[in-house]
Formats: C-alpha cells, structure tokens, sequence
C-alpha cells in the first residue's frame, strides 16, 4: 500500500520561511514525477510545485521565485523550500505522483500569521 507522509508545517509569519517534506513508501519513488498540492479552506486543491526524475521543475506563476521543489531518490523524499510567505499561501500542503496519483496523505498545515 503506497503511503504519503507530509510533514514540516508550522506557523510562520508572513514573509518568513518554511521547508515541507513528503516521504513515500509502498511504491518505487526515483521513476515518477512527484508534486505538492495545496488545499485551503474553501478552495480546490492546486498544484504548486512538480519536479521529474531528473530534477526538471515547474511552478505556477503565483509561487514562481519563492517556492522550490526538489527530491532525494534514495530516501524517497521530496522537498519543498517556502520562502517569502504570504497570507495567500496558508493551507494543508499535499505531495503525490504528479501523473499516477495515489490515495492522499494527511497533509501539513501551513499557516502564516503575524
């Protein structure tokens, strides 16, 4: 069974940093491009990050410049580095396979506030 476990969220003023990690086990994680999602009340969920097995990222314009995406094959981790937070950006923050997706983990709660 492939499980999703988000974890680093937190409280952070606004303007300030945070770093999200996704561990992944039950599925062979280096050969998928992975992605992390936001969800925040009321809202859809939305993609802001994806990055391939070769490291090529992508971002939406309202995270491009502040957010990074990025992966470590051998511990089947997958990163993201915040910075420069607005309120705009609070929400639960999911990873999952970008093309193959799988059930969804708990998440991580990101709040900014001052």
């Amino acid at each position: 069974q492939v499980q999703l476990v988000e974890s680093g969220g937190g409280l952070v003023q606004p303007g300030g940093s945070l770093r999200l990690s996704c561990t992944v086990s039950g599925r062979s994680f280096s050969p998928y491009v992975m992605g992390w999602y936001r969800q925040a009340p009321g809202k859809e969920r939305e993609w802001v990050a994806r990055i391939t097995t070769a490291g090529s990222t992508r971002y939406p314009d309202s995270v491009k410049g502040r957010f990074t995406i990025s992966r470590d094959n051998t511990k089947n981790t997958v990163y993201l580095q915040m910075s420069s937070l607005e309120s705009e950006d609070a929400a639960v923050y999911y990873c999952n396979f970008f093309f193959d997706p799988v059930p969804w983990g708990q998440g991580t709660q990101v709040t900014v506030s001052s």
